[in-house]
């Protein structure tokens, strides 16, 4: 069907004549009138008599001649699902409606748009609609949870991406091996080169530490490869909205990755989130401010734990290592390493933040000294094992460490 099908009788194109008087019409405009109505009452006719399928399409763009074409939501069963984009407007979301058929036209969306005061609450996410719907009730659906197609999960603060994997793979029905495979590299994943830029030039590149721990929704034709490229995108807007990367370098005079890897510390030793930032400046004290007669050593057993995830072996209460597994050479993440080569987890915003900007102070040590899990912190080894006393009074440690 050719496109000069759908011209109106008397549209063909005619040379230009001097404009009559608006209250005398032309022939020829009253002729273009006659030709519309005539043809629109024509194809109605043939629509009945049996000959409208081969003319439904040409009816069909001629009603938007006489008015704003929208469905009755009785005409389609077949359903389809489409995604609403964060921060999706009106018109966005009427162009993706219109694309997979849901509604009539854009503009009968618009206009129930503005006669629904709910529209503007319609969340972003999948949903899954039938075809062919009034542009009404299309705005209802959109706007009934039951129709979201909704895989939401929620990953804590503080996992190795180790446990991520894991926790993905049971809720997400992907095989863990396909996250393993995924995460081996970063950069694949959307992690720029140049956050493995590091000052002490001990380049590891890993996916730990850019997984942001966040509630998702994952669509429902998700991949391991796809979910894992939303977590790092997740990660560098979040750093993007911190300003890490400049924060750090302005204000700590060190690579954002050294500090990213400090602010996994943090958020393993950290018992409340007013101590994130102080915790973070205990670990970049002693690391890149040593002190004489404070060892620049960590002394975390987490980072021993976090060797075990890698080796593919269970976790351990400190109180249970081995002497033999406390001083392992071969462990990379050991204690007594100046500096770790990765992150040992994925820290939350609060521990971004806390890492960016920690704690103005001269701190080499701390200690958790109540049940709530708040942390004395101190310059000194003498008040540290003072701190130490408390704690044990207090019943969080068994005994005190400087005995």
């Amino acid at each position: 069907m050719t496109e000069e099908f759908f011209l109106a009788f008397g549209d063909e194109h005619e040379p230009r004549r001097p404009r009559r008087p608006e209250h005398q019409p032309s022939r020829r405009r009253r002729k273009r009138r006659r030709g519309r109505t005539g043809l629109a009452v024509v194809l109605t006719l043939l629509l009945l008599g049996g000959a409208g399928a081969g003319l439904y399409l040409g009816y069909d763009k001629l009603k938007g001649l006489f008015g704003t074409p929208d469905y009755t939501s009785t005409a389609g069963t077949a359903e389809v699902t489409l995604e609403i984009p964060e921060r999706a407007s009106g018109v966005q979301m009427a162009k993706l409606l219109k694309a997979k058929d849901v509604i009539a036209s854009e503009q009968a969306f618009l206009d129930a748009w503005e006669d629904n005061p709910k529209a503007a609450k319609i969340q972003p996410g999948h949903y899954r609609l039938r075809v062919r719907l009034s542009a009404a009730d299309a705005i209802t659906m959109l706007l009934d949870p039951a129709k979201r197609v909704v895989k939401g999960i929620t990953i804590p603060e503080g996992l190795s991406s180790f446990k991520i994997y894991k926790l993905l793979a049971e809720k997400l029905g992907i095989p863990e091996a396909e996250f393993k495979s995924a995460g081996k590299d970063p950069v694949k994943l959307g992690v720029p080169e140049s956050w493995f830029d590091r000052g002490d030039r001990k380049v590891t590149r890993s996916v730990e530490g850019f997984l942001f721990p966040d509630t998702y929704e994952f669509p429902p034709d998700v991949t391991a490869q796809s979910a894992l490229e939303l977590m790092v995108q997740r990660f560098l807007a979040v750093t993007a909205e911190l300003k890490f990367a400049d924060t750090v370098r302005a204000g700590l005079k060190v690579a954002p990755y050294e500090m990213l890897i400090i602010a996994s510390l943090a958020q393993a030793e950290s018992g409340t989130l007013a101590d994130l930032p102080k915790v973070a400046r205990v670990a970049y004290n002693r690391i890149f401010r040593p002190k004489t007669g404070v060892c620049t050593c960590l002394e975390m057993d987490v980072t021993i734990n976090y060797w075990f995830e890698v080796k593919g072996k269970p976790t351990k209460e400190s109180g249970k290592m081995t002497t033999a597994e406390m001083n392992d050479k071969n462990n990379p993440y050991n204690h007594n390493v100046l500096f770790l080569p990765t992150p040992i987890n994925n820290p939350g915003r609060a521990a971004l933040a806390g890492a960016a900007q920690p704690t103005k102070a001269d701190w080499y040590f701390f200690v958790a000294v109540d049940q709530q899990r708040n942390s004395a912190f101190s310059s000194t080894y003498a008040q540290f094992c003072q701190d130490n006393a408390t704690a044990v009074r207090n019943k969080v440690l068994a005994r005190n460490s400087c005995d």
